[in-house]
């Protein structure tokens, strides 16, 4: 047995893949590599609490899985980046559905609570439904500002019945939507009605009302049409 790991012993899949992957951190690391490679200084500081040995350790094993490689990112070779590989991407539904699963079970957030805007891009990714293959082709613009005053902007685009997210602003948006992370978060958990936040002064939603419509039916805040 390799130092830091430990086997459940069985011969099984699901216990195969949790010596991989179930120790404390593991698949937020891997939440993280979802959005974007990351250096590990940046891991280090989207992941609050996790202390430099223990992601060292982590990343170690995930690199001896399989699962995480290393990129050169500067010509000098001593800043690198950690990017999933092919196995790793297929983790991809799996935390989705774990974070879709874990949505209702967020009660009111703590004051010490961790919430980063950079998050909200795979919040997204599994609020997300299939869109109507009869609606318009379409753009959904986000932003969410954090505690510390930045801010994470992407957009979702709806092309053909298919959706995708994609980071950075979008060219012209049939909606943008601005708020906080917090707030995103609680209407993501069904804590907060959208509408309930737009007249509170949380969120801000500019664009036409069809498009706020089949925005949140997409990401499942309202019923779908019947």
């Amino acid at each position: 047995m390799k130092e830091g790991r430990r086997h459940y012993g069985q011969y099984c899949g699901l216990a195969a893949a949790l010596d991989v992957i179930g120790e404390r951190w593991t698949l937020l690391i891997v939440r993280e590599l979802l959005v974007a490679p990351r250096r590990y200084n940046e891991l280090l500081s989207n992941l609050p609490g996790i202390g430099t040995n223990l992601l060292a350790v982590r990343l170690r094993l995930l690199g001896e899985a399989g699962v995480v490689e290393q990129l050169t990112s500067d010509p000098d070779g001593r800043a690198r980046r950690y990017r999933l590989t092919e196995i790793g991407q297929s983790l991809r539904p799996v935390v989705l559905g774990l974070a879709r699963w874990g949505m209702p079970l967020l009660a009111e957030p703590d004051p010490q609570d961790e919430v980063r805007p950079e998050w909200s891009l795979v919040a997204v990714e599994a609020m997300m439904g299939t869109p109507s293959p009869d609606g318009p082709d379409e753009c959904y613009q986000f932003q969410i500002s954090g505690r510390d005053g930045r801010e994470e902007v992407f957009h979702l685009e709806v092309t053909g019945g298919a959706a995708r997210i994609t980071p950075g602003r979008a060219v012209s948006p049939d909606l943008l939507a601005v708020t906080d992370a917090i707030t995103f978060v609680e209407i993501g958990a069904g804590r907060l009605d959208p509408l309930e936040a737009v007249v509170l002064g949380r969120l801000r939603l500019d664009g036409d009302a069809g498009a706020v419509l089949r925005c949140c039916r997409l990401l499942g805040l309202i019923a779908p049409t019947t």
